[in-house]
């Protein structure tokens, strides 16, 4: 096994991050930026980097594996984008795309923007629409924390709650509205209950807030991706950080020397050491970007506290079917897609999660004259579709379709992709969770975890709260100096 040496210079703090997924890449960056004089090391298990992100040019068409897009009114996403050069790359969706549907009773409704259309819409029944109105009179939030059902039940009742908030909980997190925190997964909202005690309270004070800042406020934002796909991000990412990005390696150990050392820090010494199977890395700081559970397994031996809370943060496995169809023959059969898609919330019947209509969202992502539709499928709810065959798979998908679509037609691509681990699940207590967590995490200095599995699932969560964790790898790399005596400047440190 070899060992990286120190850098010349033997006081180059060296930061090793572990997991190249969209977090680690950004962090990674992030730290460079914050602690310039710092060598910065990516460790990616795979033969390539981007996690869940990836975008395969197949046959003709742009199949993605994880997220298809961001939304745009996310600062940090831009000045990211922009820092790695990407801004050129940018793909918003069409106007089409706005358009929304959601599948009950038998039929696919559009998902009503206005007063007008929601009073029209045939979604909910009368008494649905009623208790919806009704939203001013809601219950005051409980003290403890709250599932995002019970919350959504509060403000607009059940059905409402099952059809609409179900079902979008289902898009996003795969999950089970009835145990996921309100709190930790939508803390804006959270905060407007706090705040006004009603939403339609909220979203009037924000009007006005709005009116009186002459309409400066913060944008809805637009779905938006790269004309290569979410795996353009990643590529600019990596080509970003050079050789810093190291793939295939595959991290099987990690110890901490921890503190309590008197007098100044030898030089060369670094406070974790990092096993590859066929490299030692010594680091001063080490960022844990990857699944909590494997992040959990390398921290095992010197911290059992810490790794049972991260081996607690559930997952919900997702299946994947990108279908190509012949655009014409599509539209004979069921007519023309015209919008996003459509969510299907849990109990109308098919198994499937929803579809999104991705040549209806995006220009080029098949070639002339086909069609792609993307199916989710699995979930919390349905944790074992992921582990059907692929025939059995393709016929559960198929079977819903033409429930909820009317589309009996075959295609004629299929591309299948499974997240057995899937995405994280903000669970009542999870910010508490995050909480003991930091508070063990003080025991390791210059230990830190970042990734979707803690302060949001998105893409626009995970390079935001990139930042934070390299302010907090800048600030241990600084304190270690002043500790050790170490003769490199401090220039650049913020």
């Amino acid at each position: 096994m070899s060992t990286v040496p120190p850098w010349p210079g033997a006081a180059t703090p060296r930061v090793v991050v572990v997991g190249g997924g969209i977090a680690g890449l950004a962090a990674a960056r992030a730290i460079r930026t914050q602690v310039p004089a710092a060598e910065v090391i990516v460790l990616e298990r795979s033969d390539r980097p981007g996690g869940n992100i990836r975008s395969e040019w197949i046959d003709g068409f742009l199949c993605e594996g994880g997220p298809d897009g961001f939304l745009d009114n996310a600062p940090a996403t831009l000045e990211f984008v922009e820092e790695i050069g990407l801004s050129s790359a940018l793909l918003p969706s069409r106007d089409e795309a706005r358009r929304r549907y959601i599948f009950r009773r038998r039929r696919l409704h559009e998902v009503p923007l206005s007063p007008g259309a929601f009073l029209a819409s045939r979604l909910l029944s009368t008494t649905g629409k009623l208790r919806v109105m009704a939203e001013p009179l809601a219950e005051r939030a409980p003290r403890h924390d709250e599932s995002i059902l019970h919350f959504a039940q509060r403000h607009i009742g059940r059905e409402a709650a099952q059809v609409l908030v179900g079902s979008m909980v289902s898009g996003i997190f795969a999950g089970d509205a009835s145990h996921l925190s309100l709190r930790a997964c939508f803390p804006k909202m959270y905060e407007m209950d706090e705040r006004y005690g009603s939403l339609v309270r909220a979203m009037l004070a924000k009007r006005r807030e709005k009116r009186a800042s002459n309409g400066v406020g913060a944008p809805a934002g637009r779905l938006t991706s790269f004309t290569g796909g979410m795996e353009d991000l990643i590529r600019g990412a990596v080509a970003s950080l050079g050789h810093g990005v190291r793939t295939g390696r595959r991290v099987v150990a990690l110890r901490h020397r921890g503190p309590g050392h008197p007098g100044p820090r030898p030089v060369g010494a670094r406070a974790f050491t990092v096993d590859c199977e066929d490299q030692r890395i010594e680091a001063d700081a080490v960022v844990l970007a990857g699944p909590a559970h494997d992040s959990a397994d390398l921290i095992r031996g010197f911290s059992p506290a810490v790794a049972a809370l991260l081996g607690a943060i559930e997952t919900a496995p997702l299946a994947v079917a990108c279908l190509g169809y012949d655009a014409a023959a599509l539209a004979a059969d069921r007519g023309p897609l015209d919008g996003f898609g459509f969510l299907v919330p849990r109990g109308e019947g098919p198994r499937i999660l929803g579809a999104l209509w991705e040549t209806s969202i995006y220009d080029g992502r098949a070639p002339e004259g086909k069609a792609l539709l993307r199916v989710m499928i699995g979930g919390a709810l349905d944790p074992h579709a992921v582990e059907l065959s692929d025939a059995q798979l393709l016929r559960t998908v198929r079977d819903d379709l033409e429930r909820t679509m009317h589309l009996r037609l075959a295609p004629e691509f299929v591309h299948l992709v499974r997240h057995r681990r899937g995405i994280a699940q903000y669970t009542i207590g999870h910010l508490a969770r995050l909480e003991r967590i930091e508070a063990a995490l003080t025991a390791h200095p210059g230990l830190f975890v970042a990734g979707n599995a803690y302060h949001g699932v998105s893409v626009n969560a995970c390079i935001e709260d990139a930042r934070r964790v390299a302010a907090l790898v800048a600030g241990h790399v600084a304190a270690q100096e002043r500790a050790s005596d170490y003769p490199v400047a401090l220039t650049g440190f913020r």
